[in-house]
């Protein structure tokens, strides 16, 4: 991996052909030049397809042929995700791409013509110039057992986000038709109280079934711990509701899709894990950072889902950057600002770190006398924030061997 701008300026020689592409949904555009900046032949569209794609590898090593370039490199702008086809494409074809900063683009724009005028033929020769000067990154695209993992967690992510979404809304309806159920289960997810709710029935029409049968029914997930006492509080919560009457057969059809989708999602959620516990069991040194006290799988699988293969980096500091977390200094002459982190970089990543590192300084003695001794050092002590992602970057070290 190319970590440095002179690494990459070194890359680009004169035997180089320069590709710049525009990325976009449906169609992209390209342009090509030397490392001197002279640009060949005329800016191409192609569409986000496989026939696109052919015709654009089949355009540029024309190009590099008539001029007798061998090398090409491909730098693109990574426009939401819809670059990735892209860049996989490429890869399989062996082809050496990079991704440039969408800030350098927007900034470096009025270089050449003065103008802030913007398009996709001028932003792909903007872009080709950025490559030229080094200002670009060589994206990892994780493979094998990391991409199951990344998806694996993105999945986890949305099924999580959509399970809090219904547990809200379960919560909405009791409030609207039984506020008052709470004040006899505790929690609405326990088995007892899922039973319960599993009648469809509004607080008016629960009064009138039979002791017998409401408890016969609750003890059908939970056996023990029930008896006709919680049966007759839950009656009497009942009697006193003031929950809503009107609407009542569309108001249990609303209960029973949230129940539905409820154990739907938490059965997907089981199944994840069990996916999870599989593809961690193929990484490497995985049970070596299990061992550390405060780290637990989620977080693992968090982190490898978002860095990849650790090997492929050279020095911790990539990671640290990667996440956003490296420092940032704003001062001029006798002026000297706020150190800060810059926060570009995965946002994901760095708030997992943060949250690991809280319960690590809290429950590893390494990590915690870490902290202490740089948020108490008589000379130049630290802020708790600083200190804690002066930790971060202090794991990284003691992992990689550094």
């Amino acid at each position: 991996m190319h970590s440095t701008q002179n690494e990459r300026i070194n890359q680009i020689t004169s035997s180089t052909l320069i590709v710049g592409v525009d990325i976009a949904k449906f169609k992209h555009v390209a342009r090509a030049q030397d490392n001197s900046g002279v640009e060949f032949g005329k800016p191409i569209t192609f569409e986000n397809t496989q026939k696109g794609f052919e015709l654009f590898v089949g355009w540029f090593l024309k190009i590099a042929t008539e001029r007798g370039l061998p090398n090409v490199i491909v730098g693109m702008e990574p426009t939401g995700h819809y670059w990735l086809n892209l860049a996989h494409f490429l890869r399989e074809k062996q082809v050496t791409y990079g991704v440039v900063n969408p800030l350098h683009v927007k900034k470096s724009k009025e270089l050449d013509d003065n103008s802030p005028t913007k398009n996709d033929i001028k932003d792909a020769k903007v872009i080709a110039q950025l490559v030229k000067d080094g200002r670009y990154a060589v994206p990892s695209l994780p493979q094998g057992v990391y991409a199951e993992l990344r998806e694996a967690m993105k999945i986890r992510d949305h099924l999580t986000t959509d399970l809090c979404v219904v547990q809200a809304r379960v919560h909405n309806w009791l409030d609207r038709y039984f506020p008052e159920f709470l004040t006899v289960f505790k929690d609405w997810e326990c088995k007892s109280a899922i039973q319960m709710l599993s009648l469809y029935l509004l607080p008016h029409e629960l009064i009138h079934v039979p002791d017998e049968i409401l408890l016969q029914h609750l003890r059908e997930a939970a056996k023990r711990g029930l008896g006709l006492g919680r049966i007759k509080n839950l009656k009497e919560a009942a009697r006193r509701s003031v929950g809503i009457r009107s609407g009542s057969e569309l108001a249990k059809m609303e209960l029973k899709l949230l129940l539905t989708q409820y154990e739907w999602f938490q059965s997907k959620l089981e199944e994840l894990e069990f996916t999870l516990d599989e593809l961690l069991g193929q990484i490497p040194h995985v049970q070596q950072l299990l061992a550390m006290k405060g780290v637990g799988r989620d977080t693992i699988a968090g982190f490898l889902a978002e860095v990849g293969d650790i090997s492929q980096y050279r020095h911790p500091k990539q990671i640290t950057k990667l996440a956003g977390l490296n420092l940032k200094t704003n001062s001029s002459g006798k002026h000297a600002g706020q150190t800060k982190i810059t926060k570009r970089g995965r946002k994901r990543l760095r708030a997992l770190l943060f949250r690991v590192m809280m319960p690590l300084v809290a429950k590893n003695s390494a990590f915690r006398a870490l902290h202490e001794y740089y948020t108490k050092r008589p000379i130049n002590p630290l802020k708790k924030m600083q200190s804690l992602m002066l930790c971060v970057t202090n794991s990284f070290e003691s992992f990689l061997g550094y």
